[in-house]
């Protein structure tokens, strides 16, 4: 499983030092995912099915700043999934050098929607992933 995306900086993504916020990568590295997931379907999938995808960690390293106009090639792809969780290694590079701007793991679970509880992923939800 692997999506990519790009995003153009815009000047409310930026900061007082004029580059894209911390906090503004949280959210396009989110914007990816739920392009990824909706390719896939699986965001509609495990709602109808009573479930959904709940973050439980998000490990991020900044390397190198983004500014404005820049654009922004966003890739996400699999990384490992555990009997409850999922992982994936998501990266923001810049499109015009192809330097890395972040480095992220994020960490998600399948959560029943009426329980609130984690749970076992299943082999359809596993097919999609890997």
């Amino acid at each position: 499983m692997k999506g990519e995306i790009e995003i153009k900086v815009r000047g409310y993504h930026l900061d007082v030092y004029s580059h894209v916020n911390n906090a503004r990568y949280v959210e396009f590295l989110e914007e990816a995912r739920w392009a990824l997931f909706e390719e896939l379907a699986l965001t509609k999938e495990a709602l109808e099915r009573g479930y959904a995808f709940n973050i439980v960690n998000i490990n991020i390293s900044y390397t190198n700043e983004a500014c404005l106009g820049e654009v922004l090639v966003l890739k996400t792809e699999f990384k490992k999934h555990g009997n409850k969780s999922i992982t994936l290694s998501q990266k923001i590079f810049r499109k015009s050098d192809g330097k890395q701007a972040v480095d992220a793991d994020v960490t998600f679970v399948l959560l029943d929607t009426k329980t609130g509880r984690a749970v076992e992923l299943d082999d359809d939800i596993k097919k999609h992933l890997v």
